[in-house]
Parts: C-alpha cells; structure tokens; sequence
C-alpha cells in the first residue's frame, strides 16, 4: 500500500475533477477533495483491493460530496459568498445569455460532425480522456484520436466563424 502523500500526489488531480465535474464549483471541489484524503487516511485498513484505488477514493468523494448535500439542506442556508456571486450574476444577465446561446450553437456544429470525430470529440472535451485513451476506447491508435480531434476542431472552428458572419 501507498502512503497517503503518494496516492494525494497520483490522486489528487483525479479525484478534484471528478468532484468538479458533480458540483460545478471549484472552491467546493478543492475543500471535498480535502476531506476525500483525510476519510480515506482514517479508512485505509478498510481498503480490500477489489478495485483501482482511484475508483475507492472517488467513491469517497462522492459519499462527501452526500454529505455536504445532507448538511446544506439542514442548514438551508445561503451563505454571504453565495449571495454576492448571485448579486454578481444578476449583474450580467446578457453576458450570460450571450454565453448560453454560443454554448448552443457550439453544440450544434458538434452535433453535425460524422459519428466517430463526434466521438471523439465528446470523450475528449467531457470525459478529459487523453488520445491514448480515446484510441484505445475506439479501437484506434493514438495518432488516429488526435489526428480526428484536429480536424473536428477545424470543422467546428469553419463552422462557428460562418455563424459568428450570419
């Protein structure tokens, strides 16, 4: 078994994005990313090895992530930080608006490309799979992934820059 500093060093990163991918928010991923660690160090006896130890700590986090739920439903409370970043974003409803509609429209240039480069493209942007991954994934080299993400990078791109004109 590893100690705690190397799998914070191997999982760290891991775990920190699987909980930004659920919560949205980065301060919250950091600080449940904390207590994910501090859990698994009290718990480590626990560990049985029936699976990746990256799959454990982030069946961790997602217990903290739980509980963090379960306790701001208790409190039912909004916090100061909270309030002045609702304030803030009612400020710029525009931008926002903005945002959302060339978010939609990127979506749709996605939504045209064939099948396999949209693959591709998903599992890159969303999943944060590296080109080795994808390859591996889609039954392809390396070079294949990377060389199909550089070309539906450029349609998307020829795309957005004719919607951008219109």
């Amino acid at each position: 078994m590893e100690s705690i500093e190397q799998l914070y060093e191997t999982y760290a990163q891991t775990v920190y994005r699987y909980l930004f991918s659920i919560t949205q928010n980065a301060d919250l991923s950091e600080e449940l990313t904390q207590e994910t660690f501090y859990q698994a160090m009290k718990s480590i006896h626990s560990f049985r090895g029936e699976c990746k130890i990256s799959v454990w700590l982030c069946q961790i986090a997602k217990h903290c992530w739980y509980k963090e739920l379960n306790k701001r439903k208790k409190t039912n409370s909004v916090s100061m930080d909270e309030l002045d970043i609702t304030f803030q974003a009612g400020n710029y409803v525009e931008k926002d608006v903005l945002h959302k509609e060339e978010k939609l429209s990127l979506f749709r240039l996605l939504h045209q490309l064939d099948l396999k480069t949209k693959e591709v493209m998903y599992l890159r942007l969303s999943g944060e799979l590296s080109f080795s991954e994808i390859g591996e994934i889609l039954g392809q080299s390396e070079a294949w992934a990377r060389v199909t993400f550089y070309r539906g990078k450029q349609k998307i791109m020829k795309g957005r820059s004719e919607w951008i004109q219109n």
